[in-house]
């Protein structure tokens, strides 16, 4: 079989080669190396935004979804010269990694050039790494959780950001749950952070126990509940930025939404294929984010509240 010849892609000012362009990446519809790249440069603006100045962790599959998935922190050696970077500080082992660290698309289509397909940055950004400005609410539905719940859980979690005079945007996980980001002040660790979220996440389940848990240990929760994963903002723990692609077969994206359209929303038709279009007629949905920042005081109350 011919293989096709290394195509270069003109981005940034930059030229980005990518070999290898007609590699099937996603099995299922037939999407290849190069449609990828071409996906990343259709929500160019988008993308980097959600992972502009972020450590970032790369999620590569050098022979396509179908195949082994490699986790890599580390940019490897022999990265172009500019290819940003943050040094980041892993103490349960005792090492250092420097992490891709987007503030332009070319630095994003080399990463694809590298077989990566999913994005996952940190709630930090390299400015001071140790103080997020993110609150990221991870609407989690378990095994046998219908989508019903999810929307329902999720209209919870906005009816509560309203209350909290919080600007919730919201995005498809790219998988079967939903992503709510939160801009905060960074002016807290990791530690108050996640007190903060599980303080919220205890409130949504409160208001429906029905449909919410936050039960911790997976082996006790109920399967056909909605988890509100309040540990997506541990330090180092790290979801799908917006606009991301995922890993399966039919190459589903991380999508940004508006809350009216909840009630009809499938995840699944989010793709590679039909996102360049939605991205073209909407824009960036989560363009506005940094103009939209929540003091986390009220739930660090709430959270003192429950810890007594």
């Amino acid at each position: 079989m011919r293989v096709a010849e290394a195509v270069e892609i003109e981005t940034s000012g930059r030229r980005v080669r990518i070999t290898n362009p007609d590699r099937i990446y996603f099995p299922a519809t037939g999407a290849t190396k190069l449609d990828l790249a071409n996906y990343y440069l259709s929500v160019g603006d988008g993308i980097v935004n959600a992972l502009r100045e972020r450590p970032c962790m790369l999620h590569r599959f050098p022979k396509g979804v179908g195949e082994q998935k490699v986790h890599q922190k580390r940019v490897p050696a022999g990265a172009p010269d500019w290819v940003e970077t943050v040094n980041i500080y892993f103490p349960r082992f005792g090492r250092t990694a420097d992490e891709l660290c987007v503030t332009e698309l070319a630095q994003v289509i080399w990463a694809v050039q590298m077989s990566t397909v999913e994005f996952h940055p940190w709630n930090s950004r390299r400015a001071d790494t140790e103080k997020p400005d993110e609150w990221r609410i991870d609407i989690d539905p378990m095994p046998e959780c219908p989508f019903d719940r999810v929307r329902r859980v999720a209209g919870v979690v906005q009816q509560l950001l309203d209350e909290l005079s919080a600007t919730g945007f919201p995005k498809t996980s790219g998988g079967h749950g939903l992503h709510v980001y939160v801009r905060i002040k960074p002016e807290h660790g990791f530690e108050d952070v996640r007190r903060a979220a599980l303080a919220f996440a205890r409130e949504v389940e409160r208001r429906c126990p029905e449909d919410a848990t936050t039960v911790w240990f997976r082996k006790d929760r109920d399967p056909t509940l909605v988890f509100v994963d309040f540990n997506q903002n541990a330090r180092d723990h790290t979801i799908a930025a917006a606009y991301s692609v995922r890993g399966n077969e039919l190459g589903t994206v991380s999508t940004p939404f508006t809350w009216d359209e909840l009630p009809d929303l499938n995840p699944r038709d989010h793709t590679i294929a039909t996102v360049p279009e939605r991205y073209a007629r909407l824009g960036d949905l989560h363009a506005g984010i940094d103009d939209a920042v929540f003091d986390i005081a009220p739930l660090l109350e709430w959270a003192e509240r429950d810890e007594t």
